[in-house]
């Protein structure tokens, strides 16, 4: 789908006819001298077009020979890197062979009526890539850039870049950078001489220019028609405008600003995805970011920010509050001018090093007592943090400690102990005789107050024992084999269900595990009993119980444990450390696993309830959580309500979809232009996709994610054995293969980086969800 703009000046043919159309009209941009043949002019007289080239002025310098076949830049379809290109041609020996080359990637259909290109190799190249002049997902009026820096003009659109810069711009703003505001004007002046709102513009900078050169110009096929830009910047203003609010002191938190990102503290990008669904948002505002886990962080010892919402929502883009979250993690009796100072620096640390956003607590904050924390303490005397500051800071964190890790005092035990009360409360509801909305917003409110209030706890709990350890090692106590012993060692609910698969029989197994699901708070993720078959080979073979090496402390290491609690004011003897350790690891996991089956079954019963009236999952993932209590406190027609929910959370969700954030938020004026970080994966299109996991060299790829390290044009034969989607390590949006992703409406993840690259070739099944930016390992 592409957008008309108006009736333009100058028409689209191929590839060279667009540039030479373009050469004497452009303005802000130029175009490199060309020379193009039909393959027919070639087939007849190759002798003399090798002599029109060797005429040109450029003809004696380094040559590219390009493709420029009939229909290659279509509307519909770009047949973006389906032909061959030749650089570093010289005319007088190569030439030839370089033109005959290009024709053969054409094949025989309209050979004759194809062209050559011919232009002179650019030289002293600084930067080049692709821009798009809309989102192409979903027509929204940004300046999607991708671009290299370096001589290598093909980085971007061969997908084998390692170092991409990923760059949006709101159509309603110019840029900062120069170059990028000398792109913007270009990509302007091609919209009003093409009359298309919506182009695919490859271009480079050369040494000392401030001009771009204009490589290539098509429409940009598109999966939706382009936006309003005027509408979308209003919406954009209303964020700006929020992050301005939240930017100011306010009287209850420590520190003069904040940052909003998607990854610190409660996490929502990995947990819930950066756009989720209403009803996934929802749930988790109710279940856990509203109140619960201010309410539990302040049981803990902690400040009290229980009036505060831990999670803001922009536009359906979910994004944690960073100072609200900084201050959550201030011991109740840091305050006044220390928790002032604390806050600012934690933040100002945060901007940065935005990179930390994912790690916060390990990082930046300092949150509980540890053997290692005198020594960490050492990053705030260089920031200015006196003596006194860092002790009183390090005897509040030992008490705070003491208090939830302590034998007798600990806090997590009577988290523990709700879970079973959480237990025996759902049982008793599913028994009951009650409607299936009454069930659904008990399930949901228990799961609130037995359920993900202790797993806040037990989580906090979770995390000391990891930072512990890792203590243990930083001081030398323990090596990272011993850390790997210990947690093989532990009894968790992942490890055991590994063993009940290849014990348990099909029936058992699913009545003990059958309510997980992929996507916690997701409608749209099947439980592990609705579809069995997609999460597990049940004719396979069941792998072999891993052997692990025993984990045992030596007398030496007891002793200087015991040294050591003594020695820091930490409330245990190494027995009862070790106790702890292993149980708030044991109890994190296991506590979710609990309050899981009852937000699971809630899910279930209310998809159920939307099919009763007529409504597919689908549409019920559009729904607002809070239908369920007004519906069960009131008397409103269900089925009325629940199709206001659905339609006005479908429209909001149409918005959500439009909308580009970077992961982190510092500043109003990145909501209009910002780069993202290099390890923030590219998703391409809004589709949702599950399959094995597969190379281009497995036998079948049919219903496959296809793992490609590079986005490159060559693997464009995959799209003929019907994959379900794909992710390469490098590339970026505007890659050929996430052109082609975008053109077949096929989920794809470009550019995913080393680390999650490796880490998804690793498993057996992966569940691709682009619109959510998630992608979920089911095997």
């Amino acid at each position: 789908m592409t957008a008309a703009l108006g009736s333009g000046t100058v028409a689209f043919g191929t590839k060279a006819e667009t540039l030479e159309r373009l050469a004497p009209r452009l303005a802000s941009g130029r175009v490199l001298p060309l020379l193009h043949v039909s393959v027919a002019e070639w087939r007849r007289r190759p002798e003399a077009v090798v002599g029109s080239v060797l005429a040109q002025p450029w003809g004696g310098v380094p040559l590219i020979v390009r493709s420029s076949a009939q229909g290659e830049d279509g509307a519909a379809k770009s047949m973006a890197g389906r032909f061959t290109s030749v650089p570093g041609v010289r005319a007088q020996d190569g030439l030839a062979g370089a033109v005959d080359m290009v024709i053969a990637s054409y094949g025989t259909p309209f050979e004759g009526a194809h062209r050559v290109l011919v232009q002179p190799m650019l030289q002293d190249v600084v930067l080049s890539g692709v821009a798009f002049t809309r989102e192409p997902g979903s027509g929204a009026p940004y300046l999607v850039v991708n671009a290299h820096r370096g001589t290598d003009t093909a980085a971007v659109t061969g997908g084998a870049g390692a170092d991409l810069l990923t760059h949006y711009a709101h159509r309603s703003h110019t840029p900062a950078e120069p170059w990028l505001a000398a792109l913007r004007r270009l990509a302007d002046e091609l919209e009003e001489l093409l009359g298309t709102a919506a182009l695919d513009i490859e271009f480079a900078f050369v040494e000392g220019d401030e001009v771009p050169v204009l490589l290539q110009v098509r429409p940009l096929a598109m999966a939706a028609s382009p936006l309003d830009a005027e509408e979308h910047r209003r919406h954009l203003s209303l964020i700006a405008d929020k992050v301005r609010q939240g930017n100011r002191p306010h009287p209850y938190l420590h520190g003069p600003r904040t940052v909003y990102g998607v990854m610190p503290d409660w996490n929502p990008a990995e947990i819930i995805g950066v756009r989720p669904r209403p009803l996934a948002l929802s749930l988790y505002r109710a279940l856990v970011t509203d109140a619960i886990w201010a309410y539990q962080r302040h049981n803990y010892g902690y400040h009290n920010l229980r009036s505060f919402p831990l999670m803001v929502s922009f536009h359906g883009l979910p994004y944690v509050d960073v100072r609200v979250s900084f201050n959550s993690f201030l011991p109740a009796d840091i305050g006044g001018a220390l928790g002032d100072r604390l806050v600012s620096h934690y933040i100002d640390r945060l901007i940065a090093a935005p990179a930390l956003h994912d790690k916060v607590e390990f990082e930046i904050v300092f949150s509980c007592y540890t053997f290692d924390l005198p020594q960490r303490l050492a990053r705030l005397a260089e920031a200015g943090f006196a003596q006194d500051d860092r002790d009183r800071l390090a005897d509040s964190l030992r008490r705070l400690t003491n208090r939830i890790i302590g034998h007798d005092t600990g806090l997590w035990r009577g988290d523990a102990a709700k879970l079973e009360e959480l237990e025996r409360r759902r049982a008793a509801i599913l028994a009951a005789d009650l409607d299936p909305l009454a069930r659904v917003y008990w399930l949901l409110e228990d799961c609130k107050r037995y359920g993900t209030l202790p797993f806040a706890g037990l989580a906090r709990a979770g995390f000391i024992a990891n930072q512990t350890l890792k203590s243990l090692v930083a001081v030398g106590v323990l090596s990272n084999e011993d850390v790997a012993r210990f947690m093989a060692g532990v009894d968790t609910v992942s490890g055991r269900m590994a063993g009940d698969f290849a014990g348990l029989s099909r029936p058992a197994f699913l009545e003990r595990y059958g309510h997980l699901r992929p996507g916690t708070y997701d409608i749209l993720s099947p439980r592990y009993d609705e579809a069995p078959d997609r999460y597990f080979s049940w004719d396979a073979e069941p792998a072999p119980p891993r052997e692990h090496p025993r984990f045992a402390l030596t007398l030496e290491q007891m002793r200087r444990i015991n040294a050591l609690l003594a020695e820091h004011g930490l409330e245990h003897d190494v027995v009862g450390l070790f106790d702890f350790l292993e149980a708030a690891i044991r109890g994190r996991e296991h506590s979710k696993f609990v309050f899981t089956r009852s937000l699971s079954d809630a899910l279930s019963l209310l998809g159920a309830l939307g099919a009763e009236h007529g409504f597919s999952l689908d549409d019920m993932s559009y729904a607002d959580a809070a239908l369920v209590t007004e519906l069960y406190a009131g008397s409103a027609d269900v089925r009325a309500t629940l199709a206001g929910s659905i339609a006005a959370g479908r429209a909001r969700h149409d918005l959500t979809r439009s909308l580009v954030l970077p992961p982190l938020i510092a500043d109003a004026d990145v909501v209009w232009d910002f780069a993202l970080p290099p390890t923030d994966p590219n998703f391409v299109t809004h589709g949702r996709a599950c399959g094995p996991v597969a190379t281009p060299d497995s036998a079948d790829l049919s219903g496959a994610i296809v793992m490609i390290r590079n986005a490159d044009p060559g693997f464009d034969w995959i799209f003929s054995h019907g994959i379900a989607g794909f992710v390469t390590a490098y590339g970026g949006v505007n890659s050929h293969m996430a052109i082609r992703a975008a053109e077949l409406g096929l989920p794809a993840v470009v550019g995913a980086g080393e680390a999650l690259f490796a880490r998804w070739s690793a498993a057996r099944v992966l569940e691709l969800d682009a619109g959510n930016r998630q992608v979920k390992v089911l095997q």
